[in-house]
């Protein structure tokens, strides 16, 4: 079952802006949009955020975690 933004914000903790970045970095997806523009997450986007916020912490830019640990074909 998809997960609505607040959800997603509730599950992880991060900030509506954080999530926002996130998305903007290419870290992370919508599942879909709905048509009044809601955004809809897959539940494994809450483990993903997790993955994405240790690694942060541990000093890697958003752009490194991308080109690192996501973009691997």
């Amino acid at each position: 079952m998809a997960l609505r933004t607040k959800e997603v914000l509730d599950r992880t903790g991060i900030s509506r802006q954080m999530l926002y970045r996130y998305i903007t970095a290419g870290l992370i997806r919508e599942q879909e949009v709905t048509a009044a523009g809601r955004r809809l997450f897959a539940p494994d986007v809450v483990k993903k955020i997790e993955i994405i916020r240790r690694i942060n912490e541990s000093g890697y830019a958003l752009r490194d975690i991308k080109e690192i640990f996501f973009d691997r074909a």
